[in-house]
């Protein structure tokens, strides 16, 4: 278990399932692109995270927040992916989500800083994540902590 300012960071276990698929809505709870539809786009994250909690696959590793008092308060979902470019291994923040009512109160941060932690402790280059371009308060958090654009990805509808 890890630590940082009353958040404590864990592996996620078979009793925290429920927790982590309850946050799924939270993946998309600000304006999506206009050629996505929030329910289809919450079931595919929901149907990614319940693959990973149930497989366990090599590289994927699933963490669970908790404050002094217990309460689940956040979800960390780290994958280690080998770079495209470089071909070194990175850390790749899969998922990152607080539970309702606790933003604001330094989970992000303290879930931030553990990914920083475990990719130092794994020997990775870089830690990467994606965000979709209307998560405004995600993509505030993320740059204040220093991560910039490196490629956008740009999507046309096919009609």
């Amino acid at each position: 278990m890890d630590q940082q300012a009353g958040i404590h960071i864990r592996l996620a276990d078979a009793g925290d399932d429920d927790f982590i698929l309850g946050l799924v809505d939270r993946f998309v709870d600000f304006e999506l692109p206009r050629w996505r539809r929030r329910g289809e786009t919450a079931e595919g994250i929901r149907r990614d995270i319940a693959r990973h909690l149930r497989e366990q696959p090599a590289g994927s590793h699933l963490f669970v927040a908790e404050d002094d008092d217990g309460e689940l308060v956040g979800f960390l979902h780290l994958q280690l992916m080998t770079d495209f470019f470089t071909g070194a291994q990175n850390c790749h923040v899969s998922d990152l989500v607080t539970a309702p009512g606790h933003d604001g109160k330094g989970v992000g941060s303290a879930l931030l800083a553990y990914s920083e932690r475990f990719a130092r402790e794994h020997h990775c280059r870089h830690v990467t994540l994606a965000v979709f371009e209307g998560n405004a308060r995600a993509r505030s958090l993320y740059e204040r902590k220093g991560y910039g654009v490196e490629l956008l990805r740009m999507v046309k509808p096919v009609k």
